[in-house]
């Protein structure tokens, strides 16, 4: 089945993907050439450190399980699971949008209180695919607004930054200073073009990412767009490059930036 998303890639991950490949399989080689070298040649006292890390290792894997149950459990008996019979509306967004990436099946979508927080997730747990929303997301966004977050929510399970097996291999990458920062940013621009691209509104697009900054309907609905994506031509270069390097997640004001760029019809997304 062909991977929709695989077009809308953004070439930053794409780049920085393979790099956390690459070093991810050197460090797991290194490690396990050590291993068996060890072994070789006698020096047990290597083996039995290495055999410490594996164990904290597996340790460390099965809380993460175990953690994954419990959420599960919890959120069925607090959280608001979205469906035909429970805002058929947002479900309707959820599957129309599951089938336009080509994922096998439709997340499940919550809804949950969260006390004034703008934001949505996208996870996976025991059990399948998630996605989260936050009331206070519902309550400020308007229904294309809201498509275009569901969507971005789509792109992280479509384009596969959930998958246990390719963070498993690029797990050891995110010890190389500032790669770890420089892929997460990367996914989020990648998950905007697929938010637009199934909203099918840039106006929508760029609103849903404003609100995360003004975190209000009211001033979000009389924004101008243009005036805040000028604004990232006034972040101070050294500072503004600092933060940036540092951050799991571009700036708003770039994030707007870029989305207006890969849905221009005159600029078609090349980068």
């Amino acid at each position: 089945m062909e991977n929709v998303v695989d077009h809308m890639r953004h070439s930053k991950e794409r780049l920085y993907g393979r790099l956390m490949m690459i070093f991810g399989a050197a460090i797991w080689g290194l490690f396990a050439v050590g291993l068996v070298l060890a072994a070789v040649t006698g020096a047990y006292s290597v083996v039995a450190v290495l055999a410490v890390y594996i164990v904290y290792g597996l340790l460390i894997w099965l809380a993460i399980i175990i953690g994954k149950f419990l959420t599960r459990a919890y959120i069925y008996g607090h959280y608001v699971l979205i469906g035909p019979q429970q805002f058929p509306y947002l479900h309707q967004m959820v599957v129309e949008g599951a089938a336009a990436v080509k994922l096998p099946e439709a997340p499940k979508a919550f809804v949950y209180n969260s006390g004034g927080l703008i934001n949505a997730f996208a996870l996976r747990l025991i059990g399948g695919r998630y996605i989260w929303l936050t009331s206070a997301l519902i309550d400020a966004d308007t229904d294309a607004q809201v498509r275009f977050v569901i969507g971005h929510e789509l792109g992280h399970h479509a384009a596969g930054h959930l998958d246990w097996r390719q963070n498993l291999l690029k797990l050891p990458g995110w010890i190389v200073p500032f790669l770890g920062a420089a892929y997460s940013r990367s996914r989020e621009l990648t998950c905007d073009r697929v938010g637009a691209y199934l909203a099918q509104d840039l106006d929508a697009a760029r609103s849903g990412l404003q609100v995360l900054a003004c975190g209000s309907a009211r001033l979000n609905s009389a924004m101008n767009p243009q005036a805040f994506e000028e604004q990232e031509a006034m972040v101070p270069p050294i500072a503004g490059f600092i933060v940036h390097i540092f951050s799991f997640y571009p700036r708003l004001s770039r994030r707007v930036e870029e989305v207006t760029r890969y849905f221009q019809p005159a600029n078609p997304a090349t980068s």
